[in-house]
């Protein structure tokens, strides 16, 4: 579990095809190599992958982690190549300050950004997702966007609108998206439980 809060970004420095469908990749953190534990999941621009190896590269922490067929299809993991940069999140602990909202880290789809519009105290986000995926964003909920914990300002059919504060643009990869750009979407987990509840009566 996660809470949509980035603590690091990461650099993906290394992809490598394992078998069939499968595809390694080392990302660049600022992480203790230490603190990192072989099985450790990290939420990696809202992906939940597990560490399978941990290193040291030019002064740097790195991890590798193994994305299998179904999240090089469903999320934006399919597109990472050498130099992309991934907000990253370490997993819950008990204890742990709940900062955003209970994020399982399971991408549910890729949504587009419609449009941008830098403010002068923050910049207006207006993201087009798939029409299965919007049934679950209300206006004030929860949305994990690339891992990021938001609140949905507008929606409409196809298309919902955030707000990013100054810190969040500087602190996450939200600050350099682009019209056009893809981003990997998780609804709240609230939501799908209360249709699924609702689909069940």
């Amino acid at each position: 579990m996660f809470t949509g809060i980035t603590t690091d970004i990461g650099d993906v420095i290394d992809v490598k095809q394992q078998a069939e469908g499968l595809r390694r990749l080392r990302l660049a953190c600022s992480y203790e190599r230490s603190s990192i534990a072989l099985g450790a999941s990290i939420a990696c621009a809202g992906v939940c992958l597990t560490a399978v190896e941990t290193g040291t590269q030019s002064g740097r922490t790195w991890f590798a982690v193994d994305a299998a067929a179904e999240t090089l299809r469903l999320t934006t993991a399919g597109r990472w190549q050498a130099g992309t940069r991934l907000n990253l999140e370490r997993s819950l602990k008990v204890g742990d300050e709940l900062g955003g909202h209970i994020v399982a880290g399971h991408a549910d789809g890729i949504a587009e950004l419609a449009e941008r519009q830098d403010l002068p105290d923050m910049a207006r986000l207006v993201f087009k997702a798939p029409v299965l995926l919007m049934r679950f964003v209300a206006q004030k909920g929860s949305v994990a966007l690339d891992g990021v914990s938001l609140t949905v300002n507008e929606v409409t059919r196809e298309t919902f609108s955030v707000l990013i504060i100054p810190h969040t643009l500087k602190v996450t990869t939200l600050g350099a998206v682009k019209t056009g750009d893809t981003i990997n979407i998780e609804i709240d987990l609230m939501a799908r439980y209360a249709a699924r509840l609702m689909e069940t009566k």
